[in-house]
């Protein structure tokens, strides 16, 4: 099973409505997966949160009115009016738990992003994929990735600002091809991940470490731009100005 197939039976996953066969397919392929795995673990977090809504039951006034009325419009006005409260405060309240499910759906999607971009970071500079092209010449660069990835990879030459591209390649993060830009500073090696962003707001750079290594996520024009490197924090916020330019 792949990505789409596994998004379309999540639901009917989660609430263990699959047969034994269908459910190990899943299974195989979260084991794999980690953004399937996000997605898992963010539905079973809606199901907690709205389990945990506070339930309003109707007010004995409303249930005697209700029981007794001929028509509905011999409702009382008033046990309308605090039935339409009842109703706004439910309202109320499943909006912020819905922002709630999406602020740690989106705080999860950038942790596991940030392990896999560091992980791939780790892998291209232990082994011997870290470049595909090799050039300090923005326009070889660029133009070797087309009909390699679906989309067009801004690149910049830095070198006047203390941060050279050496060259690039295509490598994967969950699940898709994306470009990798390959900068250096001195002796320490900059992998600049550029992807499409799946939201087309731009958002703050997020800044973390993670098992030694900086960190900087932000999106811009389109673009989702993950840089990673050993430089210190001070350096690699440079570089990501120099880019912001």
């Amino acid at each position: 099973m792949n990505c789409s197939d596994v998004d379309g039976v999540l639901d009917a996953y989660g609430d263990h409505e699959l047969g034994p066969e269908e459910a190990a397919n899943v299974r195989a392929h979260l084991d794999e997966c980690s953004a399937c795995r996000d997605q898992v673990a963010a539905r079973a977090a809606l199901a907690h949160l709205i389990r945990r809504v506070p339930y309003y039951s109707a007010p004995d006034r409303l249930r005697v009115a209700v029981a007794t009325a001929r028509r509905p419009a011999r409702v009382p006005p008033r046990v309308l009016a605090l039935a339409a409260m009842v109703i706004v405060a439910v309202s109320l309240g499943g909006t912020t738990v819905i922002r709630t499910v999406r602020a740690r759906q989106t705080a999860s999607a950038t942790t596991a992003a940030a392990r896999e971009v560091v992980g791939d970071h780790v892998r291209a500079l232990m082994g011997a994929h870290l470049f595909d092209v090799r050039s300090t010449d923005q326009h070889t660069v660029k133009p070797w990735f087309l009909g390699k990835l679906d989309f067009s990879p801004p690149v910049l030459d830095l070198a006047p600002l203390g941060f050279p591209l050496v060259g690039g390649r295509v490598d994967s993060i969950g699940g898709r091809a994306v470009a990798a830009l390959v900068y250096q500073r001195r002796l320490h090696t900059i992998n600049l991940f550029v992807w499409p962003a799946s939201d087309s707001s731009e958002a703050p750079t997020d800044s973390r470490s993670v098992r030694g290594f900086q960190v900087r996520h932000w999106t811009r024009d389109g673009m989702a731009f993950w840089a990673v490197s050993d430089l210190n924090d001070l350096e690699l916020e440079q570089f990501v100005a120099a880019l912001n330019r």
